[in-house]
């Protein structure tokens, strides 16, 4: 089988003519838009198509005679298959090694050469970072310029989607009370405007919602918020003329998307501008008149999004358990037809979405489903293609033996999920028992937690590896991530993580947060074992404070046959069989004939 020659050296060629024509000894190209989002429109992913890597995070540098990409342990096996026969090289940096590409630039590039970044896709707190590190080494910065409007003739344009409403019952709180609380955070800042340009802030704001990024129901849009109105800049045509309406009267006017920047640089000599650093571009904060005088701190919206309601919480059950139910039809299906049916990764993902889209709410995965079989699921980030893929049953009988990891989300108009689970099929071995119970140790060492209101998420992070680390285990991603509202399965502030803390990570009732430990023997199998949780208080006792404890979101069985028993303390087999006495209360109401029966067999108490 002949293999078609890679098209990414013709298309460093194009930006490296590019570099020639404006005398640049460098270009950086993030993964990033001129919102900073986690997932890119087609026509922000410049990395993707200068260097074939297609994973969801890394950075691409292009030199006149080097391409390197540099992104951590998650992604170094898919890295390196992508970027074979590339001419790109890959830098391995450790998890969350955000320096890193700009340590190397300063070591690769000479005094008095220039890099160049396009403003409008660089993070002010990223561009202050790395204007300062390049200046201490006399290197120059240009951002002035958009390289891929060059050397990237078939670019895509914007996507055009349209913007719906997010509606009762399951928006419960109107967008006026919303834009009400984010003045009350500009006036604690004595500011009289704030710039809102992270999409999922201005979908909870607006209470809007869009298909222009996939998995995540947001839209592009920028949001300038004054004292008595706001102005919504989205591209034409994309908010129909009933909404607009709507809008007008909760005091948010429509203008083009292009329109931002020129609406900063006319903002009065007396307005007082809030900006987030972490999530606003370069290229936006550069239009401000320097006249103007700049608050930088976090949105408030990101702090208030991330504390549920709790109308919202409620809803949010019941997503989980309409999850569950498709989750446990799906299994149910799987355990059936191994050995009767053709069954691959692909299958895994095409028949797991199907079963999800039966429930009533469902929109969309909420990020492309990692379906990994043995090696595959040591990729934390791995993703079947149809070009590469593994089997896992035929359907003349024979049935491959390993772990199957499959993590997996659904956005609904209820909430967000996201969900791993590692099933053997097959005999599970000794060693894989052990890491498997390993790994729910910390699963459930985390989920048990009590800690103290406004505790910095990083801090929980270690409770999760402790039973790893007592075996000389670790794993290379963060533990946990907050997860939005029918909003990015990714969200913010907080971070279960080895982050540094800062003031905005702090703990607070209402955030849902992931708990995910894994283990990862490259080449033989993966192990991640995820729920969501959701941060309940437990009390108020006078001398030491608020205390909170989470309460475990997600509904699914964890699949016994993977116990080592000998590993698992008294209290800790309590807390999985309590688990799945509620996951079968909850869930069998929902289910029937084979489904029912398997959620019976899997619960059974340990």
């Amino acid at each position: 089988m002949t293999h078609s020659p890679s098209p990414i050296p013709d298309r460093l060629a194009a930006l490296r003519q590019a570099l020639v024509r404006h005398d640049l000894a460098a270009v950086l190209v993030p993964s990033s838009d001129p919102h900073l989002s986690e997932y890119l429109p087609e026509r922000w992913q410049g990395r993707v198509h200068f260097s074939g890597f297609t994973g969801s995070m890394g950075t691409l540098v292009v030199t006149r005679d080097r391409a390197a990409v540099f992104a951590d342990s998650r992604y170094w096996t898919q890295a390196e298959a992508e970027l074979a026969g590339t001419t790109v090289e890959l830098v391995k940096i450790p998890t969350g090694a955000a320096t890193h590409p700009i340590d190397w630039l300063t070591a690769t590039l000479s005094p008095s050469q220039t890099l160049a970044v396009d403003a409008a896709v660089l993070g002010l707190a990223a561009a202050q970072m790395l204007a300062g590190a390049l200046q201490r080494h006399g290197i120059g910065l240009r951002t002035d310029l958009d390289l891929m409007a060059e050397a990237w003739p078939e670019r895509p344009g914007l996507p055009a989607a349209p913007v719906r409403e997010h509606l009762a019952p399951h928006a419960a709180v109107p967008r006026a009370e919303r834009l009400a609380a984010v003045r009350a955070g500009l006036a604690r800042h004595r500011a009289s405007h704030h710039l809102v340009s992270t999409v999922d802030d201005i979908a909870w704001i607006t209470s809007l919602r869009g298909a222009d990024v996939d998995y995540n129901p947001v839209f592009l849009a920028h949001l300038l918020i004054g004292p008595q109105r706001a102005t919504l800049f989205v591209a034409a045509g994309k908010v129909d003329a009933a909404l607009a309406a709507r809008l007008a009267a909760d005091g948010i006017d429509l203008a083009d998307y292009a329109e931002a920047a020129p609406a900063l640089a006319a903002l009065p000599a007396d307005a007082v501008l809030l900006v987030d650093p972490k999530r606003i571009t370069l290229g936006l904060r550069e239009a401000v008149p320097a006249v103007v005088p700049v608050v930088e701190a976090i949105n408030p919206s990101t702090l208030a999004k991330s504390r549920k309601t709790p109308a919202e919480a409620a809803f949010i059950r019941e997503a989980m358990e309409k999850d569950g139910a498709a989750m446990c039809r799906f299994y149910a299906w799987l355990e059936a037809a191994l050995g009767r049916e053709a069954i691959s990764e692909l299958t895994i993902d095409e028949r797991l979405t199907a079963e999800r889209a039966r429930e009533d709410g469902f929109v969309s995965l909420s990020f492309p489903t990692i379906a990994g079989f043995n090696a595959n699921g040591a990729m934390p980030h791995y993703r079947a293609t149809p070009e590469s893929f593994a089997e896992i049953s035929t359907p003349d009988g024979l049935v491959a033996e390993g772990l199957l990891l499959i993590d997996s989300g659904a956005q609904y108009l209820g909430g967000t999920t996201d969900i791993t689970r590692v099933w053997p099929i097959g005999t599970p071995s000794a060693a894989q028992k052990a890491d498997f119970t390993r790994v729910l140790k910390g699963t459930m060492a985390l989920s048990r937690a009590r800690f103290p209101a406004g505790t910095l998420s990083p801090h929980l992070d270690t409770l999760a590896r402790a039973p790893l680390w007592e075996a000389g285990l670790d794993f290379g991603h963060g533990t946990g991530h907050g997860v939005g509202y029918f909003l990015n399965v990714h969200e913010g502030p907080q971070s279960i993580s080895r982050a540094m803390p800062d003031a905005s990570m702090a703990m607070h009732p209402g955030m849902i947060t992931s708990v995910e430990p894994g283990l990862y023997r490259d080449g033989r199998w993966g192990i991640r074992i995820e729920n969501l949780v959701l941060n309940i208080s437990v009390g108020h006792p006078d001398e030491f404070g608020e205390y909170l404890a989470f309460e475990t979101l997600t509904l699914c069985p964890i699949d016994s046959r993977c116990l080592e028993l000998s590993l698992l303390r008294a209290d800790e087999l309590q807390w999985l069989n309590d688990y799945h006495a509620e996951v079968r209360r909850r869930l069998a109401p929902r289910l029937d004939g084979a489904a029912l029966d398997w959620l019976l067999r899997r619960t059974e108490p340990v």
